[in-house]
């Protein structure tokens, strides 16, 4: 029925993205998608209520990076309802991805997901991103939230080792004027994604933190 339809297109959608995964995975991220759906009922985690929709704008969407990402220590930061790093913690299982979010509701839900889930390889943050000291510096820091580069490039630089990278995903149209980022930065690469049935063009930029 449903669970049977979403399943198979999400299947189809990591084979377009030519991304491998386990049954295991694969019934992981559905499980997820149907607690996005039950909390959303109440907390109103996100404007979209379509589960098709929320397979393609939120899953594809956040999957389509895996093939890009490296690193072990990752940090999802305004993760809100666990996008794009719950997706990511349960296809990377070697990697840490945390997930830090100042909103109360959001991180009530993203710590019941983290149970049911069985997610080892995360930890839940509720902080305001420029608060939280980790107690070991990231290799990345992704997110597909913040509204400039420079704002996440001034927030977050904390977080991130020398050498690190950000991964900020975007629409194409989304992408300021990147000549005007702040120093210490170098822009690596800006790759297209791909996102399987998703009607917008998505970007990832890649930014390394340097101190040349």
């Amino acid at each position: 029925m449903m669970l049977t339809a979403l399943k198979s297109s999400l299947e189809k959608g990591l084979c377009a993205l030519s991304i491998e995964a386990t049954s295991q995975q694969v019934d992981l991220l559905i499980q997820y998608l149907v607690l996005l759906e039950k909390w959303n009922k109440v907390y109103n985690l996100t404007a979209i209520r379509d589960p098709k929709e929320m397979l393609v704008k939120h899953l594809l969407d956040s999957l389509a990076v895996v093939p890009h990402l490296h690193g072990v220590r990752l940090i999802d930061v305004g993760t809100g309802a666990g996008l794009p790093g719950i997706p990511l913690a349960i296809m990377c299982p070697a990697k840490q991805v945390d997930l830090l979010d100042s909103n109360s509701k959001k991180t009530r839900f993203l710590i019941q997901a983290k149970a049911e889930l069985n997610l080892v390889n995360t930890q839940v943050i509720y902080n305001r991103v420029e608060n939280y000291q980790p107690s070991e510096l990231y290799d990345g820091v992704i997110s597909r939230a913040f509204a400039s580069m420079n704002d996440m490039l001034h927030w977050t630089t904390h977080l991130l080792k020398e050498d690190g990278v950000w991964w900020a995903m975007k629409s194409q149209q989304g992408f300021e004027d990147l000549v005007a980022l702040s120093g210490g930065v170098k822009i690596q690469e800006m790759i297209e994604l791909l996102v399987p049935e998703l009607e917008a063009d998505r970007m990832l930029l890649k930014v390394i933190k340097s101190s040349a």
